[in-house]
């Protein structure tokens, strides 16, 4: 085991030198990638204003999102009506993604607890 540490802390020590001696050219070719992105003077204003838009185009996406989940739920009562014609593969899917939606629950508690898997701190 404490071989694998050694190996693991050599590997992280790579890493950040890599980073440390490549990352402000990388950093510097992304920002030249994507300057028209930029906004330019970073004004507090222009920054409400930014936030703004952001707020009101998601809010005008919540009807196109409705209309898409009600889509998915006629197709769940479909599939569920016609249950006798579901096939073992379909079946299968349906239960793995189950099994992920309550493994990701399940590492949301985890974390939420603070990274423990017996209680809540005090």
């Amino acid at each position: 085991m404490a071989s694998k540490l050694i190996q693991v802390q050599s590997k992280a020590c790579e890493a950040s030198k890599f980073v440390a001696k490549h990352g402000t050219s990388y950093y510097r070719q992304l920002l030249e990638k994507n300057k028209h992105y930029i906004q330019e003077p970073a004004t507090v204003e222009k920054c409400q204003e930014l936030s703004k838009q952001l707020l009101y185009t998601r809010l005008a996406s919540i009807p196109g999102r409705c209309e898409t989940f009600r889509k998915e739920v006629d197709y769940a009562k479909n599939l569920w009506k016609n249950r006798t014609d579901l096939k073992v593969e379909d079946a299968g899917i349906a239960a793995l993604f189950g099994l992920e939606c309550f493994a990701w629950y399940c590492a949301g508690e985890i974390i939420g607890r603070g990274f423990t898997f017996t209680g809540y701190y005090p």
